[in-house]
């Protein structure tokens, strides 16, 4: 449930209300708004009368949530979530675009795409050090080496960088070298990993399971919300189906309901949703329309020799096109509201 307190309510009382409802066995969390503070109540309780509560000094009033998300549901946070990394602010209204290889190859690779990235106008500089390969011959990345490479092209680029973790013994490591800590589609459901993100003070970008449904999405991203970190940015990649002429189907009527469902910021991958490079353009543009955050594309400076995934990556000329046209059509949609997607709800 959501305790929503009174304007004139008193550091005291949102105290004593905090108190009142861990005594009662719940998990609190408040948000603080420029107009009044609410207090989320989550976890298994005993409590037998909850709404006890709502009589207590300084309290307005207790709205129920009734979906088995709490902590991302829109009811607890109607305005939305925002999160800054670096210049790029996820849910703040601006179209952001991460860009960069699937895995980081070499220091020399590394640090030409991370300058093409921001020429072209990208705002976060993504490349993978741990690489899940379905073939364990397959080129695994270089750990170590690949986050110090990734890193230190992003300050030269002055770029903030995401790349993914796979193990809970290496959040630590990765949490040095990252700005965004990224959760691959195979592992969304490793939930000791997304319960130890939960302890991480930066941002998680979520990737939605190979077949996962929205919910099972959503309820991965409250594991991470339940441990305390609250910045998550949700990212759609495409999921399994029968559909074999591309590498996945990129659900993008996932944005839209995401957007009524959560209050997360929400980017896409149009890369690994499609698998085609000659694809990431139009689905990128479609993204934008349908009212996503963000764009998260591979970009390599020859793909035919890329050491993972060249057939759906773009030139760093294609990204500069790319960038100018998602930022248009972002811009538009949120121009005239009637065809822009999100909740209608109004703010508590």
């Amino acid at each position: 449930m959501i305790v929503v307190m009174k304007a004139d309510a008193t550091r005291a009382q949102i105290a004593e209300v905090e108190t009142r409802l861990r005594e009662m066995g719940y998990r609190t969390h408040p948000i603080c708004g420029d107009e009044r503070t609410v207090i989320g109540a989550v976890g298994v309780t005993r409590a037998d009368n909850p709404e006890v509560i709502g009589k207590m000094a300084g309290v307005d009033r207790i709205v129920p949530i009734m979906k088995p998300y709490k902590l991302v549901s829109r009811e607890f946070n109607p305005v939305g979530t925002k999160i800054r990394v670096g210049d790029a602010v996820f849910g703040g209204g601006e179209m952001v675009v991460i860009a960069g290889p699937c895995a980081v190859e070499g220091e020399e690779m590394i640090h030409r795409v991370a300058q093409d990235v921001k020429r072209a106008g990208a705002s976060v500089l993504r490349g993978g050090a741990f690489k899940p390969r379905t073939s364990p011959y397959a080129f695994q990345g270089l750990e170590l080496e690949g986050l110090s490479m990734l890193r230190s092209a992003g300050k030269a680029a002055n770029l903030p960088v995401v790349t993914e973790v796979m193990d809970t013994r290496d959040v630590e490591m990765v949490s040095e070298y990252a700005d965004i800590i990224q959760v691959g589609a195979r592992n969304m459901q490793n939930f000791k990993l997304l319960k130890e993100l939960g302890h991480v003070r930066k941002p998680v970008l979520l990737k939605r399971g190979l077949a996962a449904t929205l919910e099972e999405w959503l309820m991965a991203a409250e594991y991470i919300l339940d441990g305390g970190n609250d910045q998550v940015i949700l990212c759609e990649r495409g999921i399994r189906t029968y559909e074999s002429a591309t590498r996945n189907t990129l659900d993008l009527s996932a944005v839209p309901l995401c957007k009524e469902f959560s209050h997360l910021p929400l980017v896409v991958d149009p890369s690994h949703g499609t698998g085609l490079a000659r694809l990431v353009l139009p689905m990128s543009r479609a993204a934008a329309a349908v009212g996503a955050d963000g764009i998260m594309v591979e970009v390599h400076p020859d793909p035919i020799r890329a050491m993972v995934d060249g057939q759906q990556s773009i030139t760093p000329a294609q990204l500069s096109v790319l960038v100018t046209e998602v930022k248009r059509v972002s811009a538009a949609v949120r121009t005239h509201p009637q065809v822009a997607s999100g909740s209608c709800k109004r703010a508590i």
